[in-house]
């Protein structure tokens, strides 16, 4: 009773094919962090590295500071000296007291230095080895500048200037005939200075620092003990206390993670119930064929006839195989539950080869129940992304339930079509169909309907749905349009899958 597409493919039942499974990656170690260590480091760390720049840059400014007044006590020399300079009959003079010089000189910590220097560069006074300033330090007379130059291998600050000896000429910038007057003193002072004001400004930052250093500890205790009290309400809680947790008891930045926490809980808790409906259910179902397996077994040993005995063991291995599907749903409800719906756990697959050898599978069943299994499906292969192995159980169980309320004589049709993006899987009967009120509810566990006799557990649909899931698939469930017989309208399930995966070779 295999029709259409079956006939023109009669490859034998193809073993599912081996999913590559990629090797299991090494585990990668975590590293526990500490938020209070965190937050430290982050803050410590900038105010470690900003130290010793707010030293260097406080050195600078204390040398700058200690510079000014010891450049205005320089700055006087020079125009002091330039005061007693001279020319008289062509002749450069420093009429310089030697009370003068001696004042000029009296330092009890760097030496000082002076000179006078003629227009032709000849020596006038002071002090020979002085260095004179360049070309580009020469600038138009009456101004004291300043510069830093090297004495006896020393360093000294030296203030400088020109002295005019007769009056510029129209339109001249630098007078010719100006004698250089200069007094430097080496740097030991400035740099006394300069130590007695990097001491006042650094120190007391050694004993601020620590004090610092203990506030930021404090203020982090403080500020992250609203999480250690929350671990404790957490810890202290029953293990059966699914209760969320009061977010206003929590500071505002915490409240996103409490109100996650919360959703966690909620879903778990509504796990926990569908696990122990799951379980109750289970049980109950399983107390029919194993009560009937106890009777029948007690039966059979209390009966003497062979033909009697015989019987009882037909209806035990009934019971036993009612018993076995059970159990097999059970488990494939089960895996189908926790599958993860992560696009890792799925492969490329080719839903025209995996229909058409499911449906091979199935052809015996069809033949023990004398009805014709079909199947149709377009030339060529449709691949989706998908588990084999979950969508083998998916249409086992269409199939199955299909075969179990169509007639005798009736007719399944498995179908594999594209409708413009999506790829649609179809399984038609000529059943007695399933009333518009009730399709919304065949698909819940154990769920039978009324008036019924065929024989089942009420999990394939339910079965059917949590895999659909896996996959994204829409499922919806018509009447059989092709069905003419009103008393039995039959049935047609569609599943709507995404796109299918392009193929190299469809290019």
């Amino acid at each position: 009773m295999i029709r259409r597409n079956l006939d023109q493919h009669p490859d034998p039942i193809l073993a599912p094919e081996e999913s590559y499974q990629p090797p299991n990656p090494e585990p990668d170690e975590s590293i526990q962090h500490s938020l209070f260590g965190e937050i430290l480091d982050w803050m410590l760390a900038p105010l470690l590295l900003l130290w010793p720049m707010s030293i260097a840059i406080t050195y600078l400014v204390a040398k700058s500071i200690a510079n000014q007044p010891f450049d205005r006590a320089l700055e006087d020399s020079v125009t002091v000296l330039a005061q007693q300079v001279h020319e008289v009959a062509g002749k450069v003079t420093a009429r310089l007291p030697g009370s003068a010089r001696d004042i000029l000189r009296a330092d009890d910590v760097d030496n000082v230095y002076f000179q006078v220097v003629g227009p032709r560069g000849e020596y006038v006074d002071g002090d020979r080895d002085l260095p004179a300033p360049t070309e580009e330090e020469r600038y138009p007379s009456g101004t004291v500048h300043f510069r830093n130059a090297t004495m006896h291998g020393a360093q000294v600050r030296v203030a400088y200037s020109w002295v005019a000896l007769q009056p510029l000429a129209e339109g001249a910038e630098v007078d010719p005939r100006s004698a250089l007057v200069q007094v430097a003193e080496t740097l030991d002072k400035r740099a006394g200075l300069a130590n007695e004001i990097i001491k006042g400004v650094i120190l007391p930052q050694f004993i601020i620092l620590p004090v610092i250093l203990a506030l930021v500890w404090f203020a982090l205790s403080r500020g992250l003990s609203p999480l250690a009290e929350l671990q404790e309400r957490i810890r202290a809680r029953r293990p059966d206390d699914l209760s969320p947790i009061d977010a206003r008891q929590v500071p505002e930045e915490i409240s996103p993670l409490v109100g996650s926490f919360n959703d966690m809980l909620a879903r778990l808790e509504q796990t926990i119930d569908m696990q122990k409906r799951f379980i109750a259910d289970a049980a109950h179902q399983m107390k029919t064929p194993l009560a009937g397996m106890r009777m029948q077994s007690e039966l059979a040993l209390r009966q003497v006839d062979a033909q009697e005995i015989h019987r009882s063991l037909e209806q035990l291995a009934t019971s036993s195989e009612s018993a076995t599907r059970l159990v097999n749903q059970l488990l494939a409800l089960a895996r189908a539950e926790h599958q993860p719906n992560a696009g890792l756990a799925f492969e490329e697959v080719d839903l025209v080869a995996l229909a058409r050898s499911t449906v091979q599978e199935w052809v015996p069943a069809s033949f023990a129940g004398r009805i014709d299994l079909g199947f149709e499906a377009p030339p060529g292969a449709l691949v989706i992304a998908a588990n084999a192995l979950m969508l083998h159980e998916l249409l086992s169980n269409l199939i199955d339930n299909a075969l179990r309320y169509t007639p005798v004589d009736g007719s399944v049709t498995v179908r594999v079509r594209r409708m413009e993006d999506d790829v649609l899987l179809e399984v038609e009967d000529t059943g007695p169909g399933i009333a518009p009120a009730e399709r919304s509810r065949v698909f819940e566990r154990f769920y039978r309907i009324l008036g019924s006799s065929a024989t089942g557990s009420g999990l394939g649909l339910a079965i059917v749905r949590e895999v659909a899931q896996q996959h994204n698939a829409e499922i919806d469930l018509f009447d059989n349009p092709r069905s003419t017989n009103k008393k039995y309208p039959g049935s047609l399930f569609r599943l709507t899958f995404p796109p299918p995966v392009p193929r190299a070779d469809d290019a």
